[in-house]
């Protein structure tokens, strides 16, 4: 019999995320196809509760939290403490958590000091032979496995993206609804010395945040556009400008191949806006959005291996022969991508 702990951290203002109700929902998923399973949810965070009202009917035995004010930021010591803790209260066997920084840099500490093991990048769960499974991606998201483990408890990340949203109740607000408020047991934690303290946090204004994950679409820029143009000069600050432009507009995400990214160790022009957070492909990231145009790449297969999740693929190209054109791409614009952008942007207004 196994007993399933769905574990997430809180929000600021103690919501889940997309990613933790993605979880949920996988976790959900997997209790029904496992007979005699027991589903418990481990919360943890400054204030659990709505949260935990928010999943009150997800169908979950128990809800365990952990909360206070030393558990409201991201800190290795105090996360991996109230982990275990919740993991040994639920006495779980499977321990089911979203692949957020805080989970990817606590629960594989967790995993050690449970005697358990850990697995990360997971895209899918299953049950093989009324056994447990997961499914994730090896050689750099070339290769696709499943796998299942005897050893318990058992660690998965689930990465987002890969399980539809848990909605909770048809037409209700579980956070403000009386009849959906969960009772919350709550789990004594014995905290290690706190050495650190969050100052607080610097981040870019929204308008100059490039990398938005829950974008409709992904907009990759390669080296094309730092190159030489046909005036036989290259054009890196109407690059910018038309990229930026676009983004504004759209609120699209960006990404970037290596190649581009790599350029300011070459000593060439690059896109001061440009590092490798925005890589993607086979040594980057492979993101998930509905929609992906590709500009001033070639699309070649370590390229494109970033683009494996994504729904519908454009690209932009004056090589009618390159990568993209051999069945990579839904659709191919031969065109100039300085021409193309332009027009998009003076049409976007």
């Amino acid at each position: 019999m196994e007993t399933i702990l769905f574990l997430a951290f809180t929000e600021a203002d103690g919501s889940l995320a997309k990613a933790a109700l993605e979880t949920l929902a996988a976790a959900k998923q997997l209790s029904a196809s496992l007979p005699g399973s027991t589903l418990v949810a481990g919360l943890i965070g400054a204030d659990v509760q709505p949260a935990a009202n928010a999943i009150a009917a997800c169908g979950a035995t128990r809800i365990l939290g952990v909360s206070g004010a030393e558990f409201s930021q991201s800190r290795y010591a105090t996360d991996a403490a109230a982990a275990e803790a919740i993991a040994k209260s639920a006495a779980a066997t499977i321990v089911l958590a979203p692949a957020g920084s805080r989970a990817n840099r606590s629960l594989p500490g967790v995993a050690q000091r449970l005697g358990g093991r850990i697995d990360t990048h997971v895209t899918a769960l299953a049950a093989a032979d009324g056994k447990p499974a997961v499914t994730r991606w090896y050689y750099r998201q070339r290769m696709e496995g499943t796998l299942t483990r005897t050893a318990r408890p058992w660690i998965a990340l689930l990465e987002s993206g890969c399980a539809p949203a848990y909605a909770g109740a048809a037409g209700i607000a579980p956070a403000r609804s009386a009849a959906l408020s969960a009772t919350v047991e709550g789990v004594l934690v014995a905290l290690p010395t706190i050495r650190t303290e969050v100052a607080g946090f610097r981040s870019p204004p929204a308008d100059q945040q490039t990398i938005r994950p829950d974008a409709k679409l992904l907009f990759v820029a390669g080296a094309g556009w730092t190159k030489k143009q046909p005036d036989g000069q290259p054009h890196a600050a109407e690059a910018e400008q038309l990229i930026l432009g676009f983004l504004h507009k759209t609120q699209a995400s960006l990404g970037s191949t290596k190649s581009l990214v790599d350029l300011s160790g070459e000593g060439q022009d690059v896109l001061k806006f440009m590092t490798h957070l925005n890589q993607v492909g086979q040594t980057g990231a492979t993101p998930r959005h509905p929609k992906g145009l590709a500009t001033c790449c070639h699309g070649e297969e370590p390229h494109t291996v970033g683009w494996r999740f994504i729904g519908e693929r454009r690209a932009i190209n004056l090589n009618a022969a390159c990568s993209w054109a051999q069945g990579k791409a839904d659709v191919l614009y031969v065109a100039d991508a300085f021409e193309v952008m332009r027009k998009v942007n003076a049409l976007l207004g």
